[in-house]
């Protein structure tokens, strides 16, 4: 026991005592060494992974100590590449997720931005499952109510790096129409059910999310090709209908991450959802800047009788509390295209 710890202080174990010590402000940079010795402890001891998520929750609860937060999400890190499902269960579950990580996104913190990023990647990354049968339930739970509260969650490395390039090879003159996605089609289940689709049903739900992303490629050429204050009227009017289709399947598709039980399915529909909101904030971007255009001129002219579309609302990354539901369509009233999957239910 470490000295002057009490047996119920979380550091005063001998594995709570080293992520004290390794986690301290004082330290310069993460000692890679000592974190590995942690990890060691934690999978060859009986109580190392219940013990160490004490100290670690204990470590980053109420602390407004940037740094320390910072090392400690790097043990974490190591630790969840390292250590077995003993381990992972406990750091997945509700508890250490909603408690103590998403409380450190909370404004008062004023975390930087990467380490607000590297929190969310932590939430999205495990929500997607690990070997061994960790179960992932609260923390996919926790990761689709971030979601449905507008939270943006920082793409992957993989993908950041080659946005850029897909964004380059579509045609640099989009169609005056395209064919919108159509809708996902219904999903009929019991109330607080689930259900696992077959494969006819999973082929052609991807054939239409293929339509979706075919969709957001044309409104990130639309985005790159005009300026706000000098647009293609054609291209803007195409431009809010695809923004309006891709509102619409962000819900559906959020409907469906709730009952579809397929993993692989889940994993690709977070990752339509992740790109669909990004395509979105762009589009809400671009018109914040055309309203911001106007009302600049009107400063400097004789006032018009030139009227603009309201500007879409901002997009707070850390804005958590409750917002006002979108008005949403109903089931079965998204239908934008000629094809639709049948009913997943049957």
């Amino acid at each position: 026991m470490a000295f002057g710890k009490s047996h119920r202080d979380p550091y005063a174990t001998s594995v709570g005592h080293l992520i004290e010590k390794a986690t301290f402000a004082g330290v310069q940079t993460e000692d890679w060494g000592q974190f590995m010795h942690i990890c060691d402890i934690i999978n060859t001891t009986q109580d190392g992974p219940k013990d160490a998520v004490k100290a670690l929750k204990k470590r980053i609860s109420k602390n407004y100590n940037h740094k320390e937060i910072q090392l400690t999400l790097s043990l974490i890190d190591m630790c969840m590449q390292n250590c077995g499902p003993s381990f992972q269960s406990l750091i997945v579950k509700k508890e250490f997720i909603k408690e103590s990580l998403v409380k450190l996104l909370n404004p008062r913190y004023n975390l930087p931005l990467d380490i607000q990023n590297r929190i969310l990647n932590f939430i999205k990354t495990w929500s997607q499952g690990f070997p061994g049968g960790v179960d992932v339930s609260e923390v996919k739970e926790v990761y689709l109510d971030l979601l449905k509260k507008g939270v943006q969650f920082p793409p992957s490395d993989a993908k950041a790096e080659t946005t850029g390039q897909e964004t380059a090879q579509v045609s640099l003159n989009p169609p005056t129409s395209v064919p919108t996605a159509p809708a996902l089609s219904p999903v009929v289940v019991p109330k607080n059910s689930t259900i696992t689709l077959v494969p006819e049903q999973i082929g052609k739900l991807h054939s239409e999310l293929d339509m979706v992303k075919m969709n957001m490629r044309v409104m990130a050429t639309i985005l790159m090709e005009n300026t706000p204050g000098s647009e293609n009227h054609e291209d803007i009017e195409l431009l809010q209908k695809l923004y309006k289709t891709g509102r619409e399947m962000q819900e559906r598709i959020m409907d469906l991450l709730v009952v579809v039980e397929n993993e692989d399915v889940t994993v690709e529909l977070i990752q339509v959802n992740e790109d669909l909101n990004n395509a979105i904030l762009g589009y809400e971007r671009f018109t914040r800047n055309q309203q911001r255009i106007l009302e600049q001129s009107k400063n400097q002219q004789e006032p018009t009788n030139t009227t603009s579309e309201p500007s879409a609302p901002s997009r707070d990354l850390l804005d958590l509390s409750p917002s006002p539901p979108m008005p949403r369509a109903t089931l079965g009233e998204l239908n934008t295209g000629n094809t639709q999957l049948p009913d997943l239910s049957k």
